[in-house]
């Protein structure tokens, strides 16, 4: 889950002795606690002028060694979603391949029967000329205009090729899983898949200091029905994964490293079933950069930082019940998401109403760290 090597990482565990989370790093094997009330919380951390260089050298306590992670439950010692106060933020449609899917969506009604041959018929209509198009562009401003003329213009068509990125707050601020945890979809859904992402943690002057990995549930069939059903096909108990724990940038990685970065994904069903998949970064349309410059500015604020999910190019056809119906989730399929220099997320599916319910919030974070003395 935790590579070794090379590199800094900061993540959070629960510990049920102190019934809180703290902020910790891997060292030889071994969990140092670094909290203090320098760096109460992860997103303090994030905020510092330079995380890598106070993480390198901070002292902390030595709470076990990496095997003595559990699996999430309130009396084990077990890692949390790397990050606290961010706002968790994601980006949709930044992929060619992905977009073509999102628009499958769309007029397919969030009907499964109805993708097969719609993806034919728009692949060949659009596909080859949507992948080396710069968003924003003169050319693409022109493939618009055809796209409009020909009635097969769409709103994911918008924001996957025109100036303005899709840019939603996919979950709110506490409520993401981490490694090991369930993943939660809705139990209204039929159609639905992981989305395998790089996920960046941006401090509150918007610097990129960290990556790490992450999973974007995606309900195809409540998106489809409408894209006003966005919040509620992306932002239920338990559907945001991320982990397993932060890679702060610093000299042996940084931007460029995302930018290559490879993702893979594996779904194991509890009937044999198997997927696999990969997301390449570099097949991103639009930079991550970019991404994080329409996220925070001018125009909007985070005062304690956001995490931003980057998009993904997986979109899976791959038939598992039906013919022609493409890939759906069933409960119990075991989803893991692996990068190098990222580590590996895995997760198991259940429903969000079968899924533990959140409840510690910020009220209770805040009562938790004053009663420890970490608030200054």
């Amino acid at each position: 889950m935790v590579e070794n090597g090379e590199g800094l990482r900061a993540g959070r565990v629960w510990r049920p002795e102190l019934q809180g989370p703290s902020v910790v790093t891997p060292r030889g094997g071994r969990l140092i606690d670094v909290t203090c009330r320098a760096v109460p919380t992860l997103s303090a951390l994030c905020a510092l002028d330079d995380p890598a260089g106070w993480l390198r050298e901070a002292r902390g306590e030595d709470i076990g060694p990496l095997e003595a992670l559990g699996a999430p439950a309130p009396d084990a010692l077990h890692l949390l979603a790397p990050c606290d106060l961010q706002v968790i933020k994601a980006c949709g449609v930044t992929f060619a391949g992905s977009m073509i899917e999102r628009v499958i969506e769309e007029r397919a009604g969030g009907d499964p029967a109805r993708a097969h041959d719609l993806r034919a018929t728009l692949a060949e209509a659009v596909g080859g000329s949507l992948r080396d198009l710069r968003p924003g562009s003169e050319e693409a401003a022109a493939v618009k205009a055809r796209l409009i003329e020909e009635g097969l213009w769409s709103q994911y068509l918008e924001v996957g090729i025109g100036p303005d990125a899709e840019v939603f707050t996919k979950a709110p601020v506490l409520s993401s899983v981490g490694h090991g945890a369930a993943v939660g979809l809705h139990p209204a859904s039929r159609w639905n898949n992981p989305e395998p992402e790089v996920v960046l943690a941006v401090s509150p002057n918007g610097r990129a200091v960290g990556a790490t990995l992450g999973n974007d549930v995606n309900l195809r069939d409540v998106e489809g029905r409408s894209a006003l059903l966005l919040g509620k096909a992306k932002d239920n108990n338990a559907s945001c994964a991320i982990g397993p724990m932060l890679r702060l940038f610093d000299q042996s990685f940084g931007m460029e490293d995302v930018r290559r970065a490879e993702l893979t994904l594996t779904v194991q069903g509890p009937e044999g079933f198997r997927l696999e998949g990969r997301s390449a970064m570099a097949q991103i349309s639009r930079d991550p950069q970019d991404l994080v410059d329409q996220t925070i500015g001018r125009h909007h604020q985070y005062p304690d930082g956001f995490m931003l999910f980057l998009g993904t190019l997986f979109a899976p056809t791959q038939d598992r019940g039906a013919p022609g119906e493409g890939f759906t989730h069933q409960i119990g399929d075991r989803v893991t998401i692996e990068a190098s220099g990222l580590g590996r997320l895995e997760n198991t599916v259940a429903l969000s109403t079968e899924a533990p319910e959140w409840h510690f919030g910020l009220m209770a974070l805040m009562a938790n760290l004053a009663r420890r003395g970490l608030l200054a």
